[in-house]
């Protein structure tokens, strides 16, 4: 029996020592579309142990506030242990190899770190990031003492100043790329002998310069206590194989950095993430749906209490150019590829193995993902599936341009994942590279991708202006010579009805539009007193004006299209056209006692719909053209529609001026009159509407209740 119980405590004890092994995800992988709906697909990490002091042999002196983790060239684990004063190097299975935590310097005096909070490891050196000791300590990859890299040799870092690297990062030439919690003005570039180069990747409006002049004149202890304004403005860095940095913050504006997400800005301003050459430049292509900043749908967290935006604290470079981030504020991984395209997002606060308390690290090794967590001060080790496997060797076969295999790869994710948007966009450029365009623009339209669609249509395009470049001119001259003819025919007609006595045809009063909008005083003038017009005509134009823009919702080209047509209404269309003309005649009509206008209704009707002309030729104009464009010329067809309402609007006005016979200052306030009482009119249909809505619903609940009670 106790033979036995021997047996059992040390397989007890042997278990405490193992590494947690996990099975499921306590978490839900997931992408967002272009409208920001949350698409769940198979996880690309699973959880596959924990990483505890006991497993890595730390013995009774467990770690203690862990602040940053790397992973070697050789697969070795670095730990910042910052509460114990020490850097843990583990094995590539996680047992500790070696502690580096005291050194004799160069004086021969024994020295320890203090509050260290970032390392990095090269082929053969070690770079600690001595945070409380104001330094960098370096070390061979056996842990042995080789120097101490002191605060920069510059001016800028004049006696007394606060120098705290918390993070570093070393490029093949040895140049040392350092963050400084207090220093606000980038990354700080030196070599190994202190000699500073410049500052890179700025942020921008950190400290106003009155800031950056009173902390001039601060003391030590002033300095140290108005750090908190500057402290963060960089949290860390890495740099990947090719030499560009990756650097992130937390500090820039959340509700901005919402904005740039909300907006699906390209701009790099309020970007918790960018990546630097070496002259500073930021040069991340931002080519996805989203800016890669992490949460997208900042209000709709997986814990409802969590709101706004991610708080980014570091990033890690994967295999293929891939990289990712975490969000310490939710506890989430957001990978990314070398476009900024959202591969998958995954990870959630909790207790449950994989979920994270605090997330504060991350790391790549080979295939697998490490991320500390500082709270419960252990290592989640996360395995990559099969799946992820997929996702990798895609990427990797469109980086050797074998271009085939990838859409293979694709097609195979699409099945497993069939609403995963960036593998329709991989697809489309690898058929887009193949020459296949028409089949990339398929694949793009399918989910509402715009830019890409327009590089293979402008391929299109240019063969086909390439194989019938003579027909262009012809369809010019031709157009020109037809548009000649009917305003001359129009001319002669408006001539000869000018001299007819009596009632004009519905044909000379919709021709004599066309000499109105372009001799808008006499027009407009005879319009009223010549009896040129009519409600019947005028209405014809209104109508004619509906079915362009009715036309303009369902036949808007591809790339100019802002929402899916067939969920348009003919009545939608007549409302949105009739609805502001009619608000517009009636607020007019009712100043025109105030301000002593001569115009009736009926001639403010005419005049308003006359003024509408120039629009349903724009109009139609600029929706044949939409389908010709790329999304970039998209300029040319919204200059249109400006041309087509600035025209009509100083139509509206010289009407009303001559309709009312008010000189150009009454008209001008009477314009103001008419918007605030178009305003006004609108409140009131609001809280018409609102009102019978309350009407409906109470006499609704009285018929339910008596219905019931009967």
């Amino acid at each position: 029996m106790k033979i036995l119980s021997r047996i059992l405590l040390a397989a007890l004890v042997a278990a405490m020592l193992l590494p947690v092994a996990v099975g499921a995800a306590p978490y839900t992988t997931y992408t967002y579309t272009s409208d920001g709906t949350i698409l769940t697909s198979p996880d690309a990490y699973v959880p596959d142990k924990v990483v505890t002091s006991d497993f890595i042999g730390l013995g009774d002196k467990p770690f203690d506030d862990p602040r940053d983790i790397f992973v070697g060239p050789d697969e070795k684990v670095y730990l910042v242990d910052a509460g114990n004063a020490r850097v843990i190097v583990m094995d590539r299975y996680y047992r500790l190899d070696f502690i580096i935590d005291t050194f004799v310097n160069e004086y021969g005096v024994p020295d320890t770190f203090s509050g260290p909070s970032g390392v990095f490891v090269t082929d053969d050196r070690i770079y600690v990031c001595d945070t409380d000791n104001n330094r960098i300590v370096m070390f061979d990859t056996e842990g042995n003492y080789i120097k101490i890299i002191d605060k920069p040799q510059s001016t800028i870092f004049e006696e007394g100043s606060i120098y705290k690297p918390i993070a570093c990062a070393v490029d093949a030439f040895g140049r040392i790329f350092v963050i400084s919690s207090t220093t606000y003005q980038g990354v700080i570039v030196m070599d190994e002998n202190s000699v500073f180069s410049g500052f890179i990747g700025a942020q921008k409006d950190t400290v106003s310069l009155i800031q950056a002049i009173m902390r001039r004149f601060q003391t030590e202890e002033q300095r140290a206590q108005s750090a908190e304004i500057t402290s963060k403005e960089l949290n860390n860095i890495t740099i990947d194989s090719e030499g560009f940095l990756y650097v992130t913050t937390s500090s820039i504006d959340p509700a901005m950095q919402q904005s740039e997400i909300k907006s699906k800005s390209k701009k790099n301003d309020y970007a918790p993430v960018k990546k630097l050459n070496s002259s500073g430049e930021d040069v991340m292509r931002r080519n996805g749906i989203y800016p890669p900043s992490g949460e997208v749908s900042v209000s709709e967290a997986s814990t409802a209490e969590i709101k706004g935006a991610s708080v980014i604290v570091d990033v890690a470079v994967g295999p293929e150019r891939t990289w990712s981030i975490i969000d310490q504020k939710r506890s989430k991984v957001f990978t990314y590829d070398d476009n900024g395209n959202l591969l998958f997002a995954f990870g959630d606060l909790g207790d449950q193995v994989g979920n994270i308390s605090q997330v504060n690290g991350i790391a790549y090794q080979g295939s697998k993902m490490l991320l500390l967590d500082k709270t419960n001060d252990n290592i989640v080790v996360y395995r990559r599936t099969e799946y992820g496997d997929l996702l990798i060797r895609a990427l990797k076969n469109d980086n050797d341009r074998k271009y085939n295999e990838a859409i293979n790869d694709w097609t195979e994710i699409i099945k497993r994942n069939n609403n995963y948007e960036v593998a329709y966009v991989q697809i489309g450029k690898a058929l887009y590279r193949d020459g296949k365009y028409e089949e990339s623009m398929e694949k793009y339209e399918s989910i509402g991708e715009k830019t890409n669609w327009s590089k293979s249509y402008a391929e299109i395009r240019k063969q086909w202006a390439n194989q019938y470049f003579w027909i262009l001119p012809i369809i010019i001259v031709a157009a020109a010579i037809l548009i000649a003819k009917f305003f001359a025919y129009a001319a002669k007609v408006n001539k000869r009805a000018a001299l007819k006595i009596g009632r004009k045809s519905l044909r000379e009063e919709l021709l004599y539009a066309f000499h109105v909008i372009f001799h808008p005083f006499d027009g407009f003038w005879d319009l009223k007193h010549e009896k040129r017009g009519s409600v019947k005509s005028a209405t014809v134009i209104l109508l004619i004006t509906v079915l362009a823009f009715f036309y303009r919702s369902v036949g808007t080209g591809y790339v100019g299209r802002s929402g899916d047509a067939s969920t348009l209404s003919v009545l939608g269309t007549i409302a949105a056209v009739i609805m502001p003309l009619g608000l517009f005649a009636v607020a007019n009509w009712c100043f025109t006692t105030l301000f002593e206008g001569e115009g009736s209704l009926k001639d403010i009707y005419v005049a308003s719909c006359y003024s509408l002309t120039p629009l349903p030729f724009f109009v139609v104009l600029g929706t044949i053209f939409s389908n010709f464009v790329v999304e970039n010329e998209l300029g040319i067809v919204n200059l249109l529609y400006t041309v087509a309402l600035f025209w009509m609007g100083l139509l509206l006005f010289f009407g009303m001026m001559i309709t009312h016979d008010y000189s150009i200052f009454k008209n001008i306030l009477t314009t103001i009159a008419t918007i605030i009482g178009i305003m006004f009119l609108m409140f009131l249909g609001i809280l018409f509407l609102t009102l019978m809505a309350q009407i409906i619903k109470f006499v609704s609940n009285i018929s339910v209740e008596l219905a019931f009670r009967m």
